[in-house]
């Protein structure tokens, strides 16, 4: 199946194409960007320069029409500006794929709340698939639109969407605190990102009002608190998220804890899902462990004396919490093997 990718040269262009270059199925026929267009893609991705299928590739500039007579396009334009191109295309190419925060809200009423534009083709907002495989792998089979998730919510709701879904933990008061990586911003230069400034620096941003919390909400099924931090490294994302304890899960049989229990729960949960680790009781996650690699990290404590749940996610935000999951999410769409593509191992160091 030919692919394109639109907003092919920042990170999460980037990224999706170093992917797709090991895709057995999907084949790179099309690439399409502003700021780089004209430019021969192994000039703009010197990294893709080894690959021989990128070799002759030009960046053309940004078309809609141009991407019809594909089978899959991955829109990675910045959140706002992706809704004309994907309406555009939506039945007219076997799958799209938005990468930005477009099509990911059911209620058209949140985006001039949380985003500060109006939503310009609300009609499709029912139509796009939320694609996190993990939770909605049923409905994603042959979806024509999916709005892949946000990297924070990834985390989150990974985290948190089972204890929730299974009456483990209130659904009221949650919190999210969580860290990500300075490549979470996107490429456009920004001062608050710029190397002087970000390094030896762990701060803060978006106190109260971070547009991923009701796309959180959504997901997980409960209020959310999320406190986002920027951390000073360049991948990764580790959320720490509390919960009110609300029954303990069943166990599976023997002599066990409450954390360990569940631990246990969890790795149940995802016992079908390649991607995902459950670490141990007795282990901590890392966003080292998951560099490069579209696996999220997971464990969990649950502390009697205070009454609360923890649950830990630890992912790399441009693969799992961006391109990764898009190319995931459009194996399931398209009954592609759901590993298609996809790394499931980190680099360390």
């Amino acid at each position: 199946m030919k692919c394109g990718v639109a907003g092919a040269t920042g990170y999460l262009g980037a990224e999706l194409l170093r992917l797709l270059a090991g895709h057995a199925e999907l084949e790179v026929a099309l690439v399409q960007g502003d700021s780089t267009a004209g430019q021969q893609l192994t000039d703009a991705l010197p990294s893709l320069a080894a690959e021989p299928a990128y070799q002759g590739l030009v960046v053309e500039a940004l078309d809609p029409g141009d991407l019809e007579s594909l089978d899959v396009v991955f829109v990675a334009l910045p959140s706002g500006t992706s809704q004309e191109a994907v309406a555009a295309l939506t039945g007219r190419v076997r799958l799209v794929v938005d990468l930005g925060a477009d099509f990911r809200l059911k209620d058209p009423r949140l985006y001039p709340i949380w985003y500060g534009w109006e939503h310009s083709r609300p009609e499709l907002l029912e139509e796009a698939v939320y694609g996190l495989p993990e939770l909605f792998k049923a409905e994603l089979a042959g979806a024509r639109l999916v709005a892949a998730p946000g990297c924070y919510v990834t985390a989150a709701s990974m985290a948190l969407a089972p204890l929730v879904r299974e009456g483990l933990v209130e659904a009221a008061g949650i919190i999210v605190d969580a860290a990500s990586g300075t490549s979470g911003a996107g490429k456009q230069p920004a001062a608050n990102l710029h190397h002087p400034y970000a390094n030896e620096r762990f701060a803060p941003y978006g106190l109260l009002n971070h547009r991923h919390t009701p796309e959180m909400e959504q997901v997980i099924g409960g209020t959310v608190l999320f406190t986002p931090h920027l951390a000073p490294m360049t991948r990764g994302i580790l959320a720490t998220c509390y919960a009110r304890s609300a029954r303990a899960p069943a166990r599976s049989g023997g002599p066990a804890g409450a954390s360990a229990a569940l631990v246990e729960y969890l790795g149940d949960f995802y016992r079908d899902a390649p991607f995902v680790r459950v670490a141990g009781a007795g282990e901590l996650v890392s966003t080292a462990d998951c560099y490069g690699s579209n696996v999220v990290h997971l464990t969990a404590r649950v502390d009697d004396r205070t009454g609360w749940t923890v649950v830990l996610a630890a992912l790399d935000n441009l693969v799992k919490g961006g391109a990764g999951q898009a190319v995931q999410a459009a194996n399931v769409a398209l009954g592609l093997p759901e590993t298609s593509g996809l790394p499931l191992v980190g680099l360390t160091p």
